[in-house]
């Protein structure tokens, strides 16, 4: 089972790109190869890694140009997480009472995909796909995936030395902190495995029209992250932040990547590109009720 998902994203999202044309006609900001003689493996290599470590810079030079709704949803996101926090005991312990109902195979597949290897596994076999195709849409998809993670996975990385949150395992509780603290146990927040998976589900998830796929897709990106929870590694305020830093990144470096590539979404039926921000989400909460309401 947490071998078959990745590979039927894989397949999915590739059967998808068949149908698109492959012609290069984007402004040349990176060295991009226009002629028939650049157009070569090697060069659409070089262009593309240029792009996603560009991506990575951009992601993390947004704030310096939010405005008044970035503002707004980052006040969101921290309400909600605020929220989050305060009631973290309450929901590990709801989690815990019906644990022994959940499948063992999706709490394997949690762990599975939400590793390092694997993950970059997926992505990197998308990426390579497009580039060995020359298929431009593929490529584009394969470097946001890479870029996205690449920059969702160093940040996770940082915070969790600087934040030092203790995990619910740890029995501390969901107060404790020991910043720098070093010891896997306080190495909570924020959730690798939720931001490496669902960077790569969200960002999969963008390339498609029907909204029962989209949906699908983002429901097989949640998991891991509340495997997690299941796994006591991570608190619930951990793993939705985690979600809404992951889908940010993927937003910023989506945004970055349409100055680069002209292939982007599956066109709508007058021909035009799709909408770009698809995708909303908040967080929920109240008396015994959580929740993360995606709409697409």
């Amino acid at each position: 089972m947490h071998k078959i998902l990745p590979l039927s994203l894989l397949i999915l999202l590739f059967t998808s790109q068949m149908s698109f044309s492959q012609e290069d006609t984007v402004e040349d900001l990176f060295d991009k190869p226009n002629t028939a003689k650049e157009k070569n493996i090697w060069n659409y290599f070089t262009y593309d890694m240029g792009n996603v470590f560009a991506g990575v810079g951009f992601a993390y030079s947004r704030p310096l140009h939010w405005q008044g709704d970035d503002f707004l949803r980052l006040g969101g996101v921290a309400a909600g997480t605020t929220g989050l926090f305060l009631l973290d005991d309450e929901i590990r312990h709801n989690f815990l009472s019906h644990k022994d109902d959940v499948p063992d195979v999706l709490l394997s597949y949690g762990r599975y995909a939400g590793a390092p290897q694997n993950n970059y596994g997926l992505t990197g076999a998308i990426y390579l796909t497009g580039l060995v195709t020359k298929n431009e849409k593929l490529r584009r998809t394969g470097v946001l995936m890479i870029s996205a993670a690449t920059a969702a996975g160093f940040l996770q990385q940082l915070s969790k030395t600087l934040v030092g949150r203790a995990r619910p395992g740890a029995g501390f509780g969901n107060h404790h902190f020991k910043p720098n603290g070093g010891s896997a146990a306080y190495r909570s927040f924020p959730s690798g495995h939720a931001v490496l998976t669902f960077t790569t589900s969200y960002a999969i998830a963008k390339q498609f029209d029907n909204k029962w796929v989209k949906g699908g897709i983002i429901a097989v990106g949640l998991i891991p992250g509340l495997s997690r929870i299941y796994e006591e590694a991570h608190w619930a305020s951990d793993v939705a932040l985690s979600w809404a830093m992951s889908a940010f990144i993927v937003e910023a470096i989506d945004k970055y990547l349409d100055r680069k590539y002209d292939q982007k979404y599956n066109p709508d039926e007058d021909g035009m590109a799709m909408k770009k921000s698809d995708f909303e989400w908040n967080l929920t909460f109240g008396g015994n009720q959580l929740g993360v309401v995606f709409q697409f």
